[in-house]
Order: C-alpha cells, then sequence, then structure tokens
C-alpha cells in the first residue's frame, strides 16, 4: 500500500484525486495549526540554549539523518555540546518511560525496535546525548537537567513540531524527487506548502541535478533563501564483524557472486542506485521505511552477499550473518554550509 502511495505522489493520477478532500482538510489543519503557534495561542517552549531543527516538508526519506549527524559534528568541531531530540518514529516506548514518553538512547544497550532505528544511529555515531519523547519540549527539559554541558540542541526531524521554539531551520529537500506531484498528505507528499520553505534559515538539497548553491534543475524549484547542495560520500562496506572495504575493495570481492540488497528506508530506489554507481549491481529488495526486519526476510537463498543500509543495519545486528554488510555513508556538504550555520547560530544566541 505503501509504495502504491507514493508512486502516486509523484504524478497526478487518479490516487490523487481520490484522496484529495482529505488532503484539502490536511492542509487546512496544518496550517491552521502553525497559525495558532505563531499567533502565540498555542504555546511554544523557548530551551534556555539554541535549538537548531532539521526537517523536511514532505513524507518520506530525504536524506535527514545523515545531515543530523553532519550538523552535530560540525557544531562539536567549531567547541560546542550538543545534544539531540528526536521523536523516535515506530520505536515501542519502554514501560518504564516517564508519563510524557522521554526515554535516553544509551549508544551501547540501546535496541532499535524500542528506541528507533535513527535515533539509535545517531547516539551510536556521534555518541551525544539523544533523548527522545512525542513531545519534543519534555525531551529537551530532560536531556538538558541530565546534562546541564550541552549548550546547543538538535531537533532530528523537528520542523513541523512548533511546540519547541527554535532558532535555526534547515530543511532538507529531495534533489531527486524533489516535491512530488505538489499536492498535500495523504494525495501528494507535503506536509507543508512548498512556500513554507522561504521561511527557513537555508535548505539542505540531497542529490539531484544542481550546482553547489542553484535550485533543484530536475523538479520544483526551491524557494529557500540560501541553498546548499548535499551528496553522500566516504563511502564504506562494513561486514558486521567490523571489516571494512572502500567500495573498489568490496566490488572486486563480490565480482562473480550474488548479490542482495535491502532496503527499509523512506526511497530504497536511492539506495540501490547508489550502489550501481559504486560498481554493485544487487537483486533489489525493497520495504517500507522503519521496517522491523525478521531473520526469515533475510534468508534470501542463493545470495552470497547481502548489502543493507547503516539504519537497517542497528535493526539486524542480533541476528546477522557472515553474508551480510553495510554501507556507511556520510554527509558531505560545502564549507559554506558550515560557516552559514555557526554564523546563524552566533546571530541569534540564546540569553
Amino acid at each position: 500500500m505503501r509504495a502504491w502511495l507514493e508512486r502516486e505522489w509523484q504524478r497526478l493520477g487518479g490516487g490523487a484525486l481520490v484522496f484529495l478532500p482529505l488532503a484539502l482538510a490536511f492542509r487546512a489543519l496544518s496550517g491552521l495549526r502553525r497559525a495558532l503557534y505563531r499567533a502565540g495561542i498555542l504555546p511554544a517552549w523557548k530551551a534556555p540554549v539554541p535549538v537548531v531543527v532539521v526537517g523536511n516538508i514532505t513524507a518520506g526519506g530525504t536524506g535527514k539523518t545523515p545531515l543530523v549527524i553532519e550538523v552535530v559534528e560540525t557544531l562539536r568541531a567549531a567547541g560546542r555540546n550538543p545534544g539531540v531530540v528526536s521523536r523516535g518514529y515506530g520505536r515501542v516506548p519502554p514501560t518504564d518511560a516517564d508519563p510524557r514518553g522521554v526515554v535516553r538512547v544509551l549508544p551501547g544497550v540501546a535496541t532499535p525496535e524500542y528506541f528507533g532505528d535513527e535515533p539509535v544511529l545517531i547516539a551510536r555515531r556521534t555518541g551525544v546525548p539523544v533523548y527522545l519523547s512525542p513531545d519534543r519540549p519534555a525531551a529537551a527539559r530532560a536531556l538538558l537537567a541530565a546534562h546541564p554541558e550541552v549548550d546547543v540542541l538538535v531537533s532530528d526531524d523537528g520542523l513541523q513540531h512548533y511546540a519547541l521554539a527554535r532558532d535555526v531551520e534547515i530543511a532538507v529537500v529531495d534533489g531527486e524527487r524533489g516535491f512530488g506531484n505538489g499536492l498535500p498528505l495523504p494525495s501528494g507528499p507535503l506536509r507543508e506548502p512548498v512556500s513554507r520553505l522561504r521561511e527557513v534559515d537555508c535548505a539542505v538539497v540531497n542529490g539531484g541535478n544542481r550546482s553547489r548553491e542553484a535550485p533543484v534543475e530536475n523538479s520544483v524549484r526551491v524557494p529557500a533563501p540560501r541553498q546548499f547542495a548535499m551528496t553522500l560520500a566516504g563511502e564504506r562496506f562494513v561486514s558486521f564483524s567490523g571489516e571494512e572495504l572502500a567500495p573498489e575493495e568490496f566490488a572486486l570481492a563480490a565480482r562473480g557472486r550474488r548479490i542482495a540488497a535491502v532496503a527499509g528506508i523512506g526511497n530504497p530506489a536511492r539506495f540501490f542506485a547508489h550502489l550501481v554507481r559504486l560498481g554493485i549491481s544487487p537483486e533489489r529488495h525493497p520495504f517500507a521505511d522503519h521496517h522491523h526486519f525478521q531473520p526469515g526476510e533475510l534468508r534470501l537463498p542463493g545470495a552470497d552477499l547481502v548489502v543493507m543500509t547503516e539504519k537497517d543495519a542497528v535493526k539486524c545486528a542480533a541476528f546477522a550473518d557472515a553474508r551480510m554488510w553495510f554501507l556507511r555513508v556520510e554527509a558531505a556538504l560545502p564549507p559554506e554550509f558550515d560557516a552559514f550555520l555557526l554564523e546563524r547560530l552566533a546571530a541569534r544566541k540564546s540569553p
């Protein structure tokens, strides 16, 4: 169902028309909710430290997680002590969570079933405090109370979570799929209108045909005041036993062997195309975003090697076998992005 719906989001077809009344109601309600926050009728909590929001205006994967990790590393390199708050989409809250559902992700012991795949990945890659709750202000307060050294918060997928006031907004745009058919959910992929991008501090365009700070050429123009190009780089194939190979080394080792690729992310096609660019031609097995893999789904008879994303790998470590590898990547952005982020934070420093 989800795969069919996402295909419909890329065109103005029958599916979009069927859901159009719901889409119009969704846009009206989301617009009203934002207006109530802007008018102060719905309160937004202001943290005592600056808040950087990384999010998007479309449903599905756009590359937020690699960008969150890159933002955290940029802040640390500048001498800041960041922490991350997130909702933890798809998780099952532990029974010892507080009434607002706040939990801390412990990198060494947290499992994606209870904490969500993306927060676990962020915690493991960065080592910074990561707190989860559907109530973002509650997560932020808990994090700051437990970690007074934290002097800037990064809100993962927080663009529409207006209850937490923010100092810097970064919107991630899929440079390949753009904004689909331009319609709101469920007729299209939009959580908010494209015009919302005029209000963010910058847009980061992931992939697609564009120059460093130019609009996307093969989709709807991005109306953000500043734009930065993002690509995925630093690729390493990593086995679950810890062995690492460069792409050319892995391609050589895989020559003549049957390779299966699995992806339970928002845009599996992007991952499969990435493998092809690295010289890997796998059988493709897409799954829904945040899919909780079961051992039987990865048996894949006849496959000599199984390749997955790092986000999927955190969910498969308990039953991975010697055939399984994951692709580790990093977000690559121009130096101007780092300077822009730090300048915005300096200009909007909280008292």
